[in-house]
């Protein structure tokens, strides 16, 4: 099974982080869902995290994934370049975790500083599990 993502389908920072993935994921390796839709309520259920406000979240063959676990582990199986930022991981948790919780509790902010978000394409819209 595909690498799962699950994301804050009303934020779009999230949303444009969900198209960052979409368009770099060459080798085909992840699927979507936001976690206010069925599948992924269903998902962060069972894998025991809850709704997981203000974290994205990677289920994958290896385990679940929050914060800036699921972000740098994203990041690595993009390839290159962006899989240099696995690097990071060498940085202990609560660090790395601090900083994501900051751009976390500003999010919103910055999406009301991006531009509206256009449909997803059908390519997208496939991996997008409701």
């Amino acid at each position: 099974m595909p690498a799962t993502v699950v994301f804050d389908g009303d934020c779009l920072f999230c949303q444009r982080s969900v198209r960052f993935i979409h368009r770099h994921d060459r080798r085909d390796r992840f699927r979507f869902a936001a976690r206010q839709a069925a599948a992924g309520t269903r998902l962060l259920a069972e894998a025991g995290v809850g709704l997981a406000p203000n974290s994205m979240v990677l289920l994958d063959e290896e385990g679940t994934w929050l914060r800036s676990d699921a972000v740098l582990r994203i990041a690595v199986q993009l390839g290159r370049p962006w899989s240099a930022a696995g690097v990071l991981l060498l940085v202990p948790r609560p660090l790395r975790d601090a900083a994501y919780r900051v751009v976390a509790a500003i999010r919103h902010r910055i999406s009301g500083m991006l531009p509206a978000c256009e449909l997803p394409d059908a390519a997208l819209r496939a991996k997008i599990l409701e």
